[in-house]
Protein backbone atom coordinates (compact mmCIF):
# COMPACT_ATOMS: atom_id res chain seq x y z
CA UNK A 1 0.00 0.00 0.00
CA UNK A 2 0.97 3.54 0.02
CA UNK A 3 1.53 5.94 2.86
CA UNK A 4 0.33 9.36 2.53
CA UNK A 5 0.14 11.82 5.62
CA UNK A 6 -0.43 15.80 5.81
CA UNK A 7 1.21 17.63 9.13
CA UNK A 8 0.36 20.88 10.03
CA UNK A 9 1.95 22.23 13.41
CA UNK A 10 2.71 25.58 14.80
CA UNK A 11 6.06 26.06 17.06
CA UNK A 12 6.28 28.75 19.69
CA UNK A 13 9.27 30.03 21.14
CA UNK A 14 8.11 32.68 23.43
CA UNK A 15 5.19 33.14 25.13
CA UNK A 16 4.34 36.40 23.34
CA UNK A 17 4.01 35.10 19.80
CA UNK A 18 6.72 36.69 18.15
CA UNK A 19 8.02 33.62 17.02
CA UNK A 20 5.92 31.52 16.44
CA UNK A 21 5.76 29.65 12.95
CA UNK A 22 3.35 27.56 11.15
CA UNK A 23 4.87 24.20 9.20
CA UNK A 24 2.64 22.42 7.04
CA UNK A 25 4.22 19.29 5.64
CA UNK A 26 2.99 16.94 3.07
CA UNK A 27 4.68 13.03 3.00
CA UNK A 28 4.32 10.12 0.68
CA UNK A 29 5.69 7.13 1.75
CA UNK A 30 7.72 8.34 4.69
CA UNK A 31 9.60 11.03 2.47
CA UNK A 32 8.64 14.57 2.96
CA UNK A 33 7.82 16.23 -0.57
CA UNK A 34 7.30 19.36 0.08
CA UNK A 35 6.84 21.72 3.21
CA UNK A 36 5.05 25.42 3.55
CA UNK A 37 6.91 27.17 6.23
CA UNK A 38 5.37 30.59 7.85
CA UNK A 39 9.11 32.37 8.18
CA UNK A 40 10.31 31.40 4.90
CA UNK A 41 7.01 32.38 3.31
CA UNK A 42 6.21 30.01 0.42
CA UNK A 43 6.31 26.31 -0.25
CA UNK A 44 9.30 24.24 -1.02
CA UNK A 45 9.88 21.41 -2.77
CA UNK A 46 12.42 18.20 -1.92
CA UNK A 47 11.39 15.83 -4.68
CA UNK A 48 10.50 16.30 -8.51
CA UNK A 49 6.98 15.94 -7.65
CA UNK A 50 7.34 18.40 -4.34
CA UNK A 51 9.29 20.91 -6.64
CA UNK A 52 6.56 20.83 -9.53
CA UNK A 53 3.50 21.17 -6.73
CA UNK A 54 5.70 24.05 -4.67
CA UNK A 55 5.34 25.98 -7.99
CA UNK A 56 1.92 25.42 -8.80
CA UNK A 57 0.95 26.05 -5.24
CA UNK A 58 3.01 29.42 -4.82
CA UNK A 59 1.51 30.87 -7.62
CA UNK A 60 -1.85 30.43 -6.59
CA UNK A 61 -4.42 30.60 -3.86
CA UNK A 62 -2.85 27.92 -1.65
CA UNK A 63 -0.20 30.60 -0.67
CA UNK A 64 -2.19 32.90 0.17
CA UNK A 65 -4.44 30.11 2.38
CA UNK A 66 -0.96 29.36 4.18
CA UNK A 67 -0.03 32.38 4.72
CA UNK A 68 -2.94 33.14 6.46
CA UNK A 69 -2.50 30.03 8.90
CA UNK A 70 -0.25 31.69 11.29
CA UNK A 71 -2.78 34.19 12.57
CA UNK A 72 -5.79 32.00 12.08
CA UNK A 73 -4.89 28.81 13.15
CA UNK A 74 -1.38 29.03 15.20
CA UNK A 75 -1.80 32.86 17.19
CA UNK A 76 -5.91 32.18 17.81
CA UNK A 77 -4.95 28.70 19.52
CA UNK A 78 -1.91 29.60 21.00
CA UNK A 79 -3.30 29.72 24.93
CA UNK A 80 -4.52 26.05 24.16
CA UNK A 81 -1.34 25.07 23.11
CA UNK A 82 0.42 26.84 26.64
Amino acid sequence: GYFHQRVAECLYSSKDLQGAEFIDSYVFNKAEYVRFNSTVGKYVGYTELGVKNAEAWNKGPELARALGELERFCKHNADLHY
